[in-house]
């Protein structure tokens, strides 16, 4: 199978795997559409003492709220991802049957992960966002443009989330464990991406910082493409080249680690 089918055969496989866990996916529809209830009763006191806060109106800070709950799962914030899976191969041993394979072992992964977030957002992601459009006033565009330019920066959205946790799951060829790894990205990925608070709110230098992180490309421009907040060019720009830096970054890592493979127990 040639690398035009054989990769686009490993995101649908993914797909269709989590497709299968229909409880898993019903329970995270109902726990994000409970977060994001608590979420939009804390915004709504906040920004009744601090109105626009962050350039945001009221709606539009529910809007962003319910989008956080959508891409949760999506992009893996809290981690989650094939990350989890690659790290468990890299410690069993296992990873060496992935090298031993005629695909690339980074594509391969990024073709699984792009499949998992793509049923994330059909499977756990609509429905939250549909129930908070329908309980609360939010600033929902009808430009379809504006939801064109909303999905497009979706896609880089997962390449760069993909891009941290694979090299999160790489350190596990030096580490041998990826707990404390995992709970360093679960960390960064809720504070850094705005999922407690849009990072258009941070103050002064540290708002600068987290918003020049990689973690920004996630959440917070397709977030602001959609409510009208950012450019959608500038934002695919900023996403893209956070997407090539890190993808480059886990090749040169995988290409040490593959050099001279260590894994615990075999």
């Amino acid at each position: 199978m040639g690398a035009g089918r054989l990769y686009p055969a490993v995101a649908v496989g993914g797909f269709r795997r989590y497709a299968t866990y229909r409880a898993a996916t019903a329970a995270g529809v109902f726990t994000n559409t409970v977060f994001g209830l608590i979420l939009v009763y804390t915004y709504l006191a906040l920004w009744d003492e601090k109105p626009h806060l962050g350039g945001y109106d009221q709606a539009q800070a529910v809007t962003y709220v319910w989008l956080g709950q959508a891409l949760y799962s999506t992009l893996a914030l809290q981690g989650g991802g094939v990350e989890k899976e690659l790290m468990a191969r890299i410690r069993t041993g296992e990873i060496a049957v992935d090298l031993y394979r005629p695909a690339d072992l980074q594509l391969w992964w990024l073709a699984s992960d792009m499949g998992r977030a793509v049923f994330q957002i059909l499977g756990r992601g609509v429905v939250p966002f549909v129930f908070g459009a329908l309980v609360f006033d939010m600033a929902v565009p009808d430009d379809p443009f504006a939801w064109a330019a909303f999905a497009v920066a979706l896609l880089p959205a997962m390449v760069v989330s993909f891009g941290i946790r694979y090299l999160a799951a790489l350190s596990v060829f030096w580490l041998m464990d990826g707990t404390g790894v995992s709970q360093a990205v679960m960390v960064l990925g809720i504070f850094c991406s705005g999922m407690v608070l849009p990072l258009n709110a941070f103050p002064g230098v540290l708002g600068d910082i987290v918003r020049a992180l990689p973690w920004a490309a996630q959440l917070q421009m397709p977030a602001d493409v959609l409510l009208g907040r950012t450019a959608p060019v500038a934002a695919y720009a900023f996403q893209a080249a956070w997407a090539v830096a890190l993808l480059a970054a886990g090749r040169l890592v995988q290409a040490a680690a593959t050099r001279r493979v260590v894994v615990q127990g075999g």
